[in-house]
């Protein structure tokens, strides 16, 4: 464990000028080795103290040492810093970014590699990160939403310097709109939302437009005070009602809810929109850099006017094109039906493009930051991405990392005349020090169905790892063969095998969600089978490569047996 802790110390410490912090290394630690979940107390303990240590070492003794002990980490952290192009404006020490989710839903891999652009930013210009939840639609918030932003954030790495909510600063956002009336730039508005729509389409100002700044601000106080019904008034911007851009088309400011807040419970009845808590959250959290997808385009001139008018500063807006994944909707309008309709086991299947789903399939969070600043970046041109290149770096990370096993899809029995008795000692990995187990053979097997098709009577094959042996009958149900010594021989095919002493175990594989924008029935199968007696010791959320099958996550056990979930080849 010390080993594990001291090296994810390092990395830690590297990543952030010589300072390693708690609660970053303890993620690491169990994100490489998930049992530790079991021993957090003394994790913990160990963390601290190993923290403490390396903290007292200078920045190029951290780096030496993480050279020696884990060179690929110190890598990703290499590319990462020669990939991320300079940010227009941008000064060492004064740059603020920000993690803005809405609490609507649960954070999936769009959020988080946006959150990663923001956080990889904030630290290349030693500058600071907030998390700041957009919850100001009670209607649509739920607290399980926050923790999800939060514990995904944590899980990617990524560490925050100040943390608030927009419904904290409703006071703020009240005087702020006062502001706005008194000036002349808001009114109130009590035509029914066809009208306003009808008018605004038509770019007909309301008629309420006209309304003298001192009945406004008695109409906004009755808002305020709880006097008005959800529908009978909302408080508009005097935008642009001829301009080519919709969104200034005398926008909606504040509406009345009267929804109960997750947090702010139901002190507060005026809420104010997107647009409105956005412009002046950006302004009053010292945010200089804006980095967001390109959906907001058209609401960047909004919120510019909106600040101008309060004389807020305006920050740097810097768009990319929106994360898409081939076969995997992002959007909650898509995926919540197949989530209430039971055609997902829920917001963490591994199907799904959440963070809590791609973390089940066995994606680890160092793939998805390698991935998102050397394939995605920023950039407005329009791409789907495909899984095959976010499995590539996963596979580059997981492969010296990750204990080998044997497992036997649709398994078929095997005899073999004349075979020793053999203790068979394999590597639990082929090429780094991760160990070994032990085996004992004598004579009865199980191979795969696939395996078993091309072979034929006379035949030679090597089962892996073991020793040669020569079909001698050969059916859907059993494979005769006798014993050819233990020698390699030249092209000889290699058969996987599992012997007598198994365990039942499954593998759900999984393909793309949808086909051709249509749910795909077939994108989750189930292949059973045999894994070898070690498997019993794997710990689930264990990452593990089943040989000849492709690397998985124990994602369970069912009544003992275990259920991988297919991460990819």
């Amino acid at each position: 464990m010390r080993g594990l802790v001291r090296k994810w110390a390092l990395k830690n410490a590297v990543d952030h000028g010589g300072k390693a912090l708690d609660g970053p290394v303890i993620s690491g630690a169990i994100g490489e080795d998930p049992g530790l979940r079991h021993r957090l107390k003394e994790l913990r303990a160990v963390v601290s103290e190993v923290v403490s240590e390396v903290n007292l070492l200078s920045l190029e003794e951290q780096r030496r040492m993480l050279m020696q002990m884990a060179p690929e980490l110190l890598e990703r952290r290499r590319v990462e810093e020669k990939a991320l192009p300079p940010l227009p404006g941008a000064e060492t020490g004064r740059v603020v970014t920000r993690l803005p989710p809405e609490p609507s839903g649960f954070m999936h891999m769009g959020h988080g590699m946006s959150g990663l652009l923001n956080y990889l930013y904030a630290r290349m210009y030693e500058g600071k990160l907030w998390l700041r939840f957009e919850d100001t639609d009670p209607r649509k918030v739920s607290e399980e939403y926050y923790l999800s932003f939060k514990r995904g954030y944590r899980w990617l790495g990524i560490e925050w310097d100040y943390e608030k909510s927009n419904s904290d600063d409703m006071e703020i956002y009240y005087d702020k709109a006062r502001e706005l009336i008194r000036g002349g730039f808001a009114y109130t508005c009590a035509c029914p939302v066809d009208e306003v729509r009808r008018r605004r389409r038509e770019r007909a100002p309301c008629r309420h437009r006209g309304t003298t700044p001192d009945v406004v601000l008695d109409d906004w106080e009755g808002m305020v005070s709880g006097d008005f019904q959800e529908g009978q008034v909302t408080l508009r911007l005097k935008g642009n009602m001829e301009s080519e851009n919709t969104v200034m088309r005398d926008p909606t400011l504040f509406r009345v809810v009267r929804h109960p807040h997750p947090y702010a419970g139901e002190k507060y009845t005026a809420w104010p929109t997107y647009d409105f808590a956005a412009a002046v959250e950006d302004a009053i959290c010292g945010v200089t850099h804006v980095l967001r997808s390109s959906e907001f385009a058209l609401r960047d001139e909004l919120q510019e006017y909106i600040r101008g008018l309060l004389h807020l500063e305006n920050p740097v807006i810097i768009e990319y094109s929106r994360f898409n994944f081939k076969g995997t909707p992002l959007s909650k309008r898509r995926l919540r039906p197949l989530v209430e309709a039971g055609l997902v086991s829920g917001w963490d299947d591994p199907r799904m493009a959440t963070i809590d789903g791609v973390e089940r399939r066995g994606i680890v969070p160092e793939a998805i930051r390698e991935f998102t600043v050397t394939q995605t970046g920023i950039t407005q041109a329009t791409r789907v991405y495909h899984w095959d290149l976010l499995f590539a770096v996963n596979r580059k990370i997981l492969d010296p990392i990750t204990r080998r096993y044997y497992f036997v899809p649709e398994p078929v029995p095997c005899v073999v005349a004349d075979a020793p008795r053999v203790a068979a000692t394999l590597r639990n990995h082929p090429d780094r020090d991760l160990g070994t187990r032990i085996i004992h053979t004598h004579g009865r097997f199980f191979l795969p169905r696939e395996d078993v098709l091309r072979l034929t009577p006379g035949g030679m094959v090597r089962l892996k790892g073991l020793y040669n042996i020569r079909v001698e009958d050969v059916s859907d149900e059993m494979v005769k063969a006798r014993f050819q010594g233990e020698q390699l021989l030249p092209d000889v095919p290699i058969v996987q095998w599992v012997t007598d002493r198994k365990l039942d175990a499954a593998v759900e594989v999984l393909e793309d969600l949808f086909l051709d924008d249509e749910f795909n029935k077939n994108s989750l199968r189930k292949v059973t089978g045999f894994a070898e007696e070690a498997c019993s010791d794997i710990e689930v959320g264990a990452i593990v490569q089943l040989e000849r099958f492709g690397f998985c996550r124990l994602d369970r056990r069912e009544d003992g047996h275990p259920v991988f979930i297919f991460t990819h080849r």
